[in-house]
């Protein structure tokens, strides 16, 4: 059997995955390898029957202008005892090419590991796309720009509704540890007085009752305010604001600091309530 090249992608689908899982396959089958795309991420490619879609020239012309992705996604985060070498072994793999962020690229080190102690020998390239722009030793990863843009246009509509309506908005922006999709939010500002009025990354501490009065102060001269914060910002001991409130956590073990409301609501009701305004 051909020596195969097996690509998968990590985490959520995004704009342009499509372009870097045709860049990826075109490389290898101009040198002569076989490639393989295994559906649902690591899920897929430790299930019983994995679904894989053997890739060609004509696939990887036709995907880069699709939406979404062209190999189905999850977000499994696999345990030690699901691992498997049976895929490698029966497919001839010698490199896992994997595409998305940080979780997929520690979760690719650990496999690549545990295959070395079972005496098959593949190597792992790990091929940074991630919206929120989080991996280091990288000016920017594919996926950030394309994000950064639609953040700012979501921005500019949402100020429309705010400078209408009035009112205090609240908007939670993904980004954990890098405020680089928050800071975005700025792009959405054409002319003195537009939204977003404050921005708060998880780079800097946030303390509670410094944001309360500058929300007043915004409210106060403009009749409104439109907020937009990451949803890692932390106080001054490093402690996520979120996770004083949740407990709840992602297929990676991560606390969820946004998605389900709770930290915007209770950005929301500080400015109401005496514990936090005092």
């Amino acid at each position: 059997m051909k020596e195969s090249i097996a690509i998968l992608c990590g985490g959520g689908p995004a704009p342009g995955i499509n372009s870097v899982i045709s860049s990826v396959a075109l490389v290898f089958l101009r040198t002569g390898y076989r490639v393989l795309g295994v559906h649902e991420g690591y899920k897929g490619l430790f299930a019983e029957n994995p679904k894989v879609q053997e890739i060609d020239f004509q696939f990887a012309d036709d995907i880069h202008k699709r939406g979404g992705s062209a190999l189905q996604m999850s977000r499994h985060k696999p345990k030690d005892d699901e691992f498997s070498t049976r895929f490698f072994v029966e497919n001839n793999i010698v490199l896992l090419v994997t595409i998305g962020g940080d979780d997929t690229a520690s979760t690719a080190n650990r496999i690549s590991k545990y295959l070395r102690n079972h005496d098959v020998s593949i190597q792992n390239i790990h091929v940074p796309k991630t919206i929120d722009n989080d991996l280091k030793v990288t000016d920017h990863c594919p996926g950030f720009a394309s994000a950064a843009r639609f953040v700012a246009l979501a921005f500019m509509g949402d100020d429309r509704d705010n400078n209408a309506l009035q009112g205090i908005k609240v908007n939670v922006v993904m980004g954990r540890s890098a405020g680089f999709l928050t800071a975005a939010s700025a792009l959405a500002r054409q002319a003195e007085g537009d939204g977003p009025h404050l921005i708060y990354l998880p780079e800097r501490p946030f303390a509670m009752k410094q944001y309360v009065e500058d929300v007043k102060r915004v409210y106060e001269k403009l009749g409104r305010c439109a907020v937009v914060v990451s949803e890692g910002i932390s106080d001054a001991e490093g402690s996520a604001i979120a996770t004083k409130f949740s407990s709840e956590t992602d297929s990676h073990g991560n606390v969820q600091l946004s998605g389900t409301g709770a930290l915007g609501d209770l950005l929301a009701r500080w400015g109401s309530s005496p514990r936090w305004s005092s």
